[in-house]
């Protein structure tokens, strides 16, 4: 029409409606007039062809530059960032201005795609059903979560099935480790009902690190001899390279976001214990598989059969128990009863506790202490295996290494903290242990603190009659009782009376 200009969309109605209608109909129906539709008849180029490229409109600022200096240092260190040119161009010529940053970004961006190197090609695989499974790590520090109020320094074990996405994630309190892998994927197949042909990990170098050779040939060995327990076939990617796991690499985003998203539903990120967390984790997990669960159905007849049983999923290792009254175990030290000081014994190490044994006998479960980053040592120490021996040292108390981790609740340690205060060290001390012996003879450790917690509250000093007389009845003053038994003639009586009674 006169006074607008051609558009392109235009131009291709016309050129179809050309072939069924002559040029007088096919102009009026694409809206343009017959003087235009001769001249698309002489000149069939759409109109944006016509257009001669625009050219600069102000100086280029990177002209004399760009050719003399910056693609030299493209070619010299080809992975060099953009942002390293800038700041270097700005050092060597500041007469330019800081606004050509996104200029050279996009010319640099236009160079490599002309002159830069090849890139690594990622090829998409079809999985088929039963043949892999994978297995990762993923850190979950930054979701914030504390157990009882302390911050829960965790991972997440990570299993999943590449074709139908069957997911299973457990808590992992210290880092990655065999130990945790072994249990987390046991845990996995147990609750799968079936094992895939093949099982995909990373480089385990993490479990690796600070171990000498021969340990490392032990982790292999171990690492073998699980999967082919199971009748799989293991199998690593390459160190550094996360695509070719991919297949779970990308379901940890999935994961934690649900998690994520989880907490910011239930306003709150404490847990009273680590299992109710473990069990909000397995929740979520859960409500993932259930979207999944029709290819979960197809995938199973697929896959192996499990063995008859597990296998070891923990590490083995013998302590002796030192007349400090407890062994050391990977930088933390253990309290023991002290009848084992000078025995030797059978600990296993899973991720969370350990399993002690002397001989085939289970002694107990301890929780797993770990050392700190900077390699300072750790203590787990259950006051009630040394409170005899404090009774009768009770001085032992004022300098004791572990004495922050032997008070079993804060309560204990802040009230420690004011006996001292208030009162000599000998005395705070007596004291001291006296509430402690009092919280194990009497199993009133919980209600013993919450007593403590009112007093701290009141700034007042706990006072032992009062306390003793509260938790009564002392299992040593309890009174001895006398069953006095019935004599044998007496139940012959009996059955006689009841003989004579038959006989009538």
């Amino acid at each position: 029409m006169p006074g607008r200009h051609l558009t392109d969309h235009q131009m291709r109605l016309y050129m179809k409606l050309r072939q069924t209608h002559p040029t007088c109909v096919a102009a009026a129906k694409a809206s343009i007039s017959v003087a235009t539709a001769y001249r698309i008849e002489k000149d069939p180029r759409l109109p944006s062809q016509k257009k001669p490229a625009r050219g600069r409109r102000r100086p280029d600022p990177l002209e004399g530059i760009f050719d003399a200096e910056i693609v030299p240092l493209l070619k010299a260190a080809p992975g060099i960032r953009p942002v390293a040119i800038f700041e270097e161009m700005m050092r060597r010529h500041p007469q330019l201005s800081s606004g050509i940053r996104r200029t050279l970004e996009r010319r640099i961006r236009s160079w490599r795609a002309i002159h830069g190197e090849e890139q690594e090609v990622i090829f998409r695989q079809t999985h088929e059903p039963g043949r892999l499974g994978l297995s990762d790590f993923t850190d979950m520090n930054a979701s914030g979560v504390t157990i009882a109020g302390a911050p829960l320094d965790h991972r997440l074990y990570h299993f999943r099935l590449a074709y139908s996405g069957f997911e299973h994630a457990h808590v992992v309190l210290g880092g990655e480790s065999f130990v945790a892998l072994a249990e987390g994927l046991q845990n996995a197949l147990w609750l799968l009902g079936g094992v895939p042909r093949e099982h995909r990990s990373d480089s385990l170098s993490a479990a690796f690190r600070n171990l000498d050779s021969d340990a490392r040939e032990d982790l292999t060995r171990r690492y073998g001899e699980l999967c082919g327990h199971y009748g799989m076939r293991p199998t690593r990617n390459n160190a550094g390279v996360a695509h070719e796991n991919g297949a779970i690499e990308g379901a940890h985003g999935h994961l934690k976001r649900a998690i994520e998203d989880a907490l910011l539903m239930r306003g709150s990120r404490e847990f009273d214990d680590l299992d109710l967390y473990r069990r909000f984790v397995d929740e979520i997990v859960s409500r993932m598989n259930a979207r999944n669960a029709k290819r979960i159905d197809i995938e199973r007849p697929e896959l192996k059969e499990l063995p008859d049983r597990r296998t070891a999923d923990y590490e083995e290792v013998t302590v002796r128990v030192t007349s400090a009254g407890g062994f050391t175990l990977r930088k933390v030290f253990y309290t023991a009863p002290s009848r084992l000081i000078g025995h030797r014994l059978r600990v296993r190490l899973y991720d969370d506790r350990l399993d002690v044994f002397i001989g085939g006998t289970n002694l107990m479960t301890l929780p797993r202490g770990r050392a700190s980053s900077s390699g300072k040592h750790d203590q787990v120490v259950n006051y009630r295996h040394v409170i005899h021996s404090l009774r009768r040292k009770p001085m032992a108390l004022l300098n004791l290494v572990y004495r922050d981790q032997l008070f079993p609740r804060e309560a204990y340690r802040r009230t420690f903290e004011l006996l001292l205060e208030r009162l000599p060290e000998r005395q705070a001390c007596r004291i001291m242990v006296d509430l402690l012996g009092l919280a194990h003879e009497r199993s009133c450790e919980s209600e013993l603190a919450t007593h403590l917690s009112a007093c701290l509250k009141a700034r007042q000093l706990p006072d032992m009659t009062i306390l003793r007389a509260r938790f009564a009845p002392d299992p040593a003053a309890l009174p001895n009782v006398v069953v006095h038994l019935a004599s044998l003639k007496a139940y012959e009586a009996l059955i006689d009376t009841t003989a004579r009674g038959d006989a009538a």
